[in-house]
């Protein structure tokens, strides 16, 4: 047998061993942590400083502000938070003059102040996904991330020089839930581009609001910068939950006439077929209705999540009362938990409505059905 899925073998060996204990498992799609079961009930922090909040001393600006959102989420019978760490690349990691990665911050602090972060959060009984690029916007300094998506060479910079450092350095903290590769990535990639391979085919998102970040990349190279990231996460944690925030149903699935081109088989062929665990362990979708406050017809708050098809847990990453197709808060909670879902984080503590957003996760927060989404409330 080659080395390689040997390798693989042992990964999954261990994470098996996992799945009883003390940290977040996967059995089919459900998520399970001690034996049970569980919901991941939350919200997104995102950020305090927008793209300035960890690495170069800078978490002490922003410590307040979030360690006062895991106190109340915690009161509100919350149990997860995504959270954001480069964006862009703005202030971290650190860039050479030619776009390759020397390290993880220029004062090497970034690991202490995001293991800081997880401390308060382990005390608070959250957990937290870091999510570490985001695709949504594209700013004066996405040059950086830009290289990484386009050019293997200097993405292999950020995995030795700052990513594997970071899983090393924070992977037995209790407090780390996982990693979310990037936000978005829909907002960047060319629709309607023909191929005769489903993986890289992105007819099916023509005037389907992708790419309105602009088109830059094809979903080929889309898929190779997760799965290259996602490799390495694997390779120094074999046990480490990885996602992408997706921005719609309708590229996370394989029904309804769409592809979902973050499955483990069109990863796995985009980055070079030679990294097999570059795959994702759930999957994270975001969903909100129109201007006339309708769904799409695809959004998971439409439909239960058997319906899509997927292989993995499934959490609503993003989703708001808002936007929330005429449901209030406490309505949307309570159909992501009893329609099979894994998760549910709602959109954002920035915004106006957070103590809104605070009473869905009280309206599920005593819940244990392991039939449905299963325990809410667990030990971290």
């Amino acid at each position: 047998m080659r080395t390689e899925a040997l390798y693989g073998l042992l990964c999954l060996a261990i994470a098996f061993a996992y799945v009883d204990g003390g940290r977040l498992g996967v059995q089919g799609t459900h998520f399970v942590k001690d034996g049970h079961r569980v919901f991941l009930s939350g919200t997104n922090q995102a950020w305090v400083n927008y793209a300035h909040d960890f690495g170069n001393h800078q978490y002490q600006h922003a410590k307040q502000k979030f360690e006062q959102t895991l106190q109340e989420i915690q009161a509100a019978g919350g149990n997860s938070i995504r959270v954001w760490v480069h964006i862009e690349g703005e202030s971290t990691p650190v860039f050479d003059g030619g776009g390759h990665v020397t390290g993880t911050d220029q004062a090497h602090n970034l690991i202490n102040e995001m293991k800081e972060y997880l401390t308060a959060a382990q005390h608070h009984q959250i957990l937290v996904f870091f999510t570490l690029w985001n695709a949504a916007v594209n700013q004066k300094t996405h040059a950086r991330l830009d290289g990484l998506i386009r050019d293997t060479r200097k993405l292999e910079t950020y995995i030795k020089n700052a990513l594997i450092p970071m899983v090393n350095g924070l992977k037995d903290h209790p407090g780390l839930g996982g990693w979310d590769i990037i936000n978005e990535p829909e907002g960047e990639l060319k629709p309607g581009e023909i191929n005769s391979d489903p993986c890289y085919d992105t007819r099916p998102l023509t005037n389907s609001g992708a790419g309105w970040a602009g088109h830059l990349y094809t979903v080929q190279e889309m898929q190779r910068f997760i799965n290259w990231q996602a490799d390495g996460i694997k390779r120094a944690d074999p046990h480490a939950m990885v996602t992408v925030g997706s921005w719609n149903t309708k590229a996370n699935t394989d029904k309804f006439g769409f592809h979902n081109y973050w499955k483990d088989a069109c990863l796995i062929k985009a980055g070079g077929g030679t990294k097999h665990l570059g795959t994702l362990t759930f999957y994270q979708v975001h969903t909100y209705s129109d201007s006339a406050n309708h769904f799409d017809g695809v959004s998971p708050m439409q439909k239960n999540a058997a319906e899509f098809g997927l292989d993995k847990p499934v959490v609503i990453g993003e989703f708001n009362q808002d936007h929330g197709g005429g449901m209030n808060i406490q309505q949307l909670f309570e159909h992501a938990y009893n329609g099979g879902y894994s998760g549910a984080w709602t959109w954002s503590v920035t915004d106006s409505n957070w103590q809104t957003q605070r009473a869905g996760m009280t309206a599920i927060k005593g819940k244990n059905d392991q039939s449905k989404g299963g325990l809410v409330h667990f030990s971290v």
